[in-house]
């Protein structure tokens, strides 16, 4: 187990956003979360990574508790974040963004490894390497910060909204390039709108309504729920 989450509640003032739930990530797995805006997806991603103060209950990852845990520490810890909306550095050019992902990264022969992995799969991205990123496009954008997670390497990468806004056929590529990452050893775990892209490609899932998990299986228990269906697949 990579990553177990238990009874965790996160508070935003007198509002309970997450109300103690628990879950858990298998090494090797693909887990996602689905639920409506406002379930509590996001913040249980921040929460996670330290971006938001956990008020109950504990995060395990590999057998550490990082509840609380400085941010940077965690990733130091090779857990990577690609967070909703993006949240590249607009005022730098696409290089100079994969290098900032880099800072942590020891090896110089594995940046070097990494930067090449990141223009293999995704050429635009090579082709506009010296280019401000304000002058990308959004899917552009977002195959940037999903660059900069596989340039900072880790164990566990937690996506969330990869797909948000963009194009079917970008969005085929950023899931594509989400399997790719796990069948090269990466761990993910997901928060996404496209309940069935993620449940197509999860080993398991998680349902998030109003802070609490109401349901839970594998994806393909999930996508064949009739509850499911109705709820967020559209039929």
């Amino acid at each position: 187990m990579i990553l177990e989450v238990n009874n965790l509640q996160v508070n935003y003032g007198a509002i309970k956003a997450v109300k103690g739930i628990s879950f858990y990530v298998n090494e090797g797995e693909i887990v996602t979360l689905i639920g409506a805006n406002g379930a509590g997806k996001t913040t249980t991603l921040r929460a996670i990574s330290g971006l938001e103060r956990v008020h109950t209950g504990t995060v395990k990852f590999k057998g550490e508790d990082i509840t609380n845990i400085a941010p940077h520490k965690i990733v130091g810890m090779g857990l990577t974040h690609v967070p909703e909306g993006r949240r590249i550095f607009t005022n730098l050019t696409v290089m100079e963004n994969l290098r900032m992902a880099a800072l942590l990264v020891k090896d110089k022969g594995e940046i070097s490894k990494s930067f090449d992995e990141v223009f293999e799969l995704f050429p635009r991205l090579k082709e506009r390497r010296t280019q401000s990123t304000l002058t990308l496009s959004g899917g552009e954008q977002q195959m940037l910060a999903v660059g900069r997670a596989i340039v900072t390497g880790g164990d566990l990468v937690v996506l969330d909204e990869p797909s948000m806004g963009l194009a079917p056929m970008i969005v085929d590529e950023i899931f594509n390039v989400i399997l790719r990452l796990n069948k090269e050893g990466a761990t993910i775990l997901l928060n996404e709108q496209n309940a069935y892209m993620a449940l197509s490609i999860a080993d398991r899932a998680y349902v998030l309504e109003t802070g609490n998990i109401t349901l839970e299986g594998t994806g393909k228990d999930l996508l064949d729920n009739p509850a499911v269906q109705d709820a967020y697949l559209g039929s």
